[in-house]
């Protein structure tokens, strides 16, 4: 077994403990209410976020995730939605703040990060890159985190898979120049982010808020809460 030599967060549900279902309703609900007044159905907007994160998922590395999603959105569309652009980006800097309703920051949160860091070891924030940076920034921040707080952050501006496809892990390692093998991956969705281990890299799964859509084994995955994780950690 190489040493570890990066850890790679998981955010949602992960560093920032969050009900899934409700923060997806706040979140697309309050992009739509921002949107719709252009002219659009809202439920036909929130349908084509999801079509565009779906083809998101399916991207080989070609292009960025970016370029896919709204191409696929245009194709809904048509060129107009890309006129409206700045009002997308408006409703990251303001309206989107009403999302964090569905947050919680944990106290261990900071010492977690600050514990790798003592350590030498390398945090990234390994979060799918469906979203846009100002939007992942933005719940490092719920989270009681800082952007600089990671040597690297995905998102959908510089990535160009997104979990749980294996090379998005693959392409993470690459980018900050070490082996899978040198890589721990932290989440707590056993599909998107457990995968990892299937290129080599070492995981933990967070159990606080578990996904396990696929109810799949997970006694064989080191696994726990926030205060185990930080004696996982600490034990490295």
């Amino acid at each position: 077994m190489m040493a570890i030599r990066a850890v790679l967060f998981d955010l949602d549900g992960t560093l920032l403990p969050l009900e899934q279902n409700e923060f997806m309703k706040l979140y697309f609900g309050g992009l739509a209410k921002k949107i719709a007044p252009r002219g659009y159905d809202p439920k036909a907007l929130i349908d084509a976020i999801w079509t565009g994160a779906g083809a998101m998922v399916k991207n080989d590395g070609s292009e960025k995730n970016e370029a896919i999603f709204w191409r696929t959105f245009t194709s809904i569309f048509g060129e107009r939605i890309r006129e409206d652009m700045p009002y997308f980006d408006e409703y990251y800097r303001n309206e989107f703040w009403d999302a964090k309703a569905a947050c919680k920051s944990h106290p261990l949160v900071p010492e977690i990060i600050r514990t790798v860091k003592e350590k030498g070891l390398r945090p990234v924030l390994a979060t799918n890159p469906l979203f846009p940076a100002i939007s992942t920034e933005t719940r490092a921040l719920w989270a009681g985190l800082d952007k600089n707080d990671f040597e690297l952050i995905t998102t959908y501006e510089n990535s160009g898979f997104c979990k749980p496809n294996p090379a998005y892990y693959l392409d993470v390692a690459s980018r900050i120049g070490v082996a899978p093998e040198e890589c721990l991956m932290i989440g707590n969705d056993v599909t998107e982010d457990m995968v990892a281990e299937t290129v080599g890299m070492e995981v933990f799964l967070m159990t606080d808020y578990l996904l396990n859509r696929e109810n799949k084994d997970i006694s064989r995955y080191p696994s726990g809460s926030f205060e185990e994780l930080l004696k996982y950690l600490k034990a490295l």
